[in-house]
């Protein structure tokens, strides 16, 4: 089996807060795409990634948590009342702990299938998540965008978008 290669297609750190931060013109020629955040001090409970600004309801996420004393499920459809914005990763509960987020879009440029998303995201010192998400629609991701659907994303938050392509 080949080793994958990531290779750095942007990087961005917010110097104000901000509603979201998008990367755009994504070229279609990796496997996949991954998306490393690690904010500052978020404090807020609903952050999201949108692909290709697609904020109708085409999104569905199944996520497991735990916080230390508890733990749950989640589970988004394309009909909760959220969907569009609160698509793949949740990594806040309210705390103002730095938080981390891996978010991977598989199989992003193909234009035949609904695109599947992992992602795993934690809070230093409040919550740990992972989901498994689709979303469906078989256009091409061009574009993904980050974003915090009940405040900001805080100043100092760092974002890293790579490139997956099998050697």
């Amino acid at each position: 089996m080949p080793t994958p290669t990531y290779n750095c297609i942007a990087t961005t750190t917010t110097t104000s807060a901000v509603s979201a931060v998008t990367f755009s013109s994504i070229s279609g020629s990796y496997t996949d795409l991954v998306l490393i955040v690690t904010q500052s001090a978020p404090n807020t409970t609903n952050h999201g990634v949108r692909l290709n600004n697609d904020t109708n309801f085409n999104y569905s996420t199944t996520a497991v948590f735990g916080t230390g004393s508890s733990a749950g499920t989640e589970r988004k459809t394309t009909s909760s009342g959220d969907g569009g914005r609160r698509s793949f990763i949740w990594t806040n509960n309210g705390s103002t702990a730095i938080g981390n987020s891996v978010i991977h879009i598989m199989n992003y440029s193909n234009a035949t299938t609904y695109k599947t998303v992992l992602s795993r995201g934690n809070m230093i010192n409040n919550v740990l998540m992972a989901s498994a998400g689709l979303w469906h629609n078989t256009s091409a991701v061009t574009s993904v965008t980050y974003s915090a659907s009940d405040s900001t994303v805080d100043s100092g938050s760092t974002f890293s978008l790579y490139g997956i392509k099998a050697e």
